[in-house]
This record gives C-alpha cells, sequence and structure tokens, in this order.
C-alpha cells in the first residue's frame, strides 16, 4: 500500500507539473524550434511568402493616417468577399462588405459628408445624402467602387502586396519569443530608419504556415498596430435586407428618365 501511495503521489505531482506547463520527465524537452539556423531576415522572407499565399485574412488595428487615426476591423478572401469596419478620426466610419458582385456601404453622417468634400458636393447635398441614406446601405457594381478605391479593401492581393511593399525584412534581428492572441511567435525587429520608425513583426512559430499575426511600428509619422488572424477561414458574408438598401445605380437611372 505504501508503494502504492509513492506512486500516486508522483503521478500526481507529474500531472500538476504538466497543467503548470513545467512538464515531467522527458516533457522537459522544449518543442523544437522550426526556424532554427534561419536568419531574422530569412525568416521574414518565409512570412512574406506564406502570408501573400493565404486565402483570407482578418485584420484588426489602429495605423496613424495623415494625423489621425484609422481604425480597421476587416476580413477578405481572395475572391473579393469582404466585411468589416472603417474610420478615420473626423472624417467618420463605415462598414463596408461585398458579395455577389456587389458593395455595400452603411457611414455615419461625418463619413458622408468627407466623401462630399472630396467630391466637390456642396455641404447642402453632402447633408442631403446623409439623410437619405441615413442607416441604410449604399449598394453598388463592384468595378463601381473600385473606381472610388473601395475595391482596394476587399482585394487579398492589393493588400498583400502593400503589406510586402511596407514589411521591412532586411537588417532584421530576432528578438525573445511572444505569444500572440494564444500563438507562439517568433519577434524581428528592424532598426530604426531616418525617420526613427522602428517595425516589430510577430511570426507564427510554425514551419508550415509562418503566417504574420502581428505588426507593430513605433515611432515616425505613421505609428500603428495591425493584428492578423483567421488565415483561410471561408468568409461567408450575407448581403443586408432589401429594405436597408439603396441602390444608387437604380436610384440615377431613376433620375436620369426623369
Amino acid at each position: 500500500m505504501r508503494a502504492n501511495r509513492k506512486l500516486w503521489a508522483a503521478a500526481t505531482i507529474c500531472l500538476t507539473a504538466v497543467v503548470g506547463l513545467t512538464g515531467c520527465g522527458k516533457g522537459d524537452d522544449k518543442p523544437a524550434d522550426p526556424f532554427a539556423g534561419l536568419s531574422a531576415d530569412a525568416i521574414a522572407d518565409k512570412a512574406v511568402a506564406a502570408t501573400k499565399a493565404a486565402t483570407s485574412v482578418h485584420m484588426k488595428g489602429k495605423i496613424k493616417n495623415d494625423g489621425q487615426d484609422m481604425a480597421i476591423d476587416f476580413s477578405v478572401d481572395d475572391k473579393g468577399t469582404c466585411q468589416g469596419t472603417m474610420g478615420v478620426g473626423a472624417e467618420g466610419k463605415a462598414e463596408v462588405m461585398r458579395t455577389g458582385g456587389f458593395t455595400y456601404l452603411k457611414g455615419d453622417e461625418a463619413f458622408f459628408k468627407t466623401a462630399g468634400d472630396e467630391d466637390g458636393s456642396s455641404p447642402e447635398e453632402s447633408a442631403a445624402l446623409a439623410t437619405l441614406l441615413n442607416g441604410r446601405w449604399m449598394k453598388m457594381p463592384a468595378d463601381e467602387a473600385d473606381s472610388n478605391d473601395l475595391g482596394e479593401f476587399c482585394d487579398l492581393k492589393t493588400l498583400f502586396a502593400d503589406m510586402d511593399k511596407d514589411t521591412e525584412t532586411k537588417g532584421l534581428t530576432r528578438e525573445a519569443d511572444a505569444d500572440v492572441d494564444g500563438t507562439p511567435a517568433v519577434v524581428l525587429k528592424s532598426k530604426a530608419n531616418e525617420k526613427g520608425e522602428v517595425d516589430t513583426v510577430y511570426v507564427a512559430k510554425d514551419s508550415a504556415k509562418p503566417y504574420i499575426l502581428r505588426t507593430v511600428s513605433t515611432g515616425g509619422d505613421e505609428p500603428g498596430e495591425m493584428t492578423l488572424s483567421d488565415y483561410d477561414k471561408p468568409l461567408n458574408v450575407t448581403p443586408p435586407p432589401a429594405d436597408q438598401v439603396m441602390d444608387m445605380e437604380a436610384l440615377m437611372k431613376a433620375g436620369a428618365g426623369s
């Protein structure tokens, strides 16, 4: 009986250690580093390549845009489907979705005022549009939305191309590993550039899919942080109810025929 008690005690200690993530016996061995032997720059290259090959992603974060804080919470796939919100300080906030060949946009009053100012509309015209669309979705063909730059948010290739251009992959150093929302990550850090900007990239510690999980930029004129998740998950977007939609193409045709 005494031997059994010792056995149970040892098992209990081992179980407690496992739960506490300290391991027991051979469990003390750390998982192999999938990037062992690779330089920080080589890891960054693998991360960019893997991320650009993804079929979908969810992005959430804040960046500085022309001196204003821009907030993004957006999902997009490689089929041109997208859904999410974006806002730029005093310039307003808008919800955007694209599905079935149409783009739907619902903005607040500040958003439509800013859009009207950029299009050369008078304050009265901007106010009238905001009143007309109050609480409704503006529906337009996808190609028309593209001509108004909205398409960039729903084009995964364009977003990843911009990321590729903006992600520093040379002269990096590997910092202490970290955790991004429960996923182990390698941390890569750039040197400060002439503007004092320092970029930090968090890469999933996964040899098969070393996706970029987070980017952080400090210093300079455009600091910000963006977290990327839900890679390769199907994106199912349902159009808003018909009674909440204003078909701008049909409205313009009706106006032209009157």
